[in-house]
């Protein structure tokens, strides 16, 4: 499987341009998805030389990336078709609607194939009442 993850607030909290403290689990678990064959792509605002500081931080902490800021490592942006939109199966991000959950969470959702849902309710958890949805409750006048 392609994953694409994010940098600052998904492996490593907020401090941008600086490189904040890992987020618990992170490098831990992205280790443990190469190790099982999946290919990673850093997926970042970061460009340059702060690019090059998170991926040293990452192989430091013995996570390398497949690519970076790419479909494929030998692709450039002179290539025709080059987007910096990366194709991946799944995006691991801190922005994402319903925000960034734990990475044991993460790593259960990929490896069990589950959605965030099932692995909520496998947990004993009761999933909450639907009320009518966001856009509903937010266009309550």
């Amino acid at each position: 499987m392609i994953i694409a993850v994010d940098f600052d607030g998904t492996i490593v909290e907020h401090r941008y341009p600086k490189i904040g403290e890992e987020i618990p689990f992170a490098t831990q678990t992205l280790r443990m998805l190469i190790a099982e064959k999946h290919q990673l792509i850093l997926w970042t605002v970061r460009e340059g030389d702060l690019l090059k500081e998170a991926l040293d931080w990452c192989k430091e902490r013995g996570v390398e990336f497949y690519a970076a800021n790419r479909d494929y490592p030998e692709e450039l942006e002179t290539h025709k078709g080059f987007s910096r939109k990366v194709k991946a199966d799944i995006f691991i991000d801190d922005r994402n609607l319903g925000g960034l959950p734990d990475w044991g969470t993460i790593y259960r959702m990929i490896n069990e194939r589950l959605s965030f849902e099932a692995v909520y309710a496998s947990d004993g958890n009761t999933p909450k009442q639907n009320r009518g949805g966001f856009w509903k409750n937010l266009l309550k006048g």
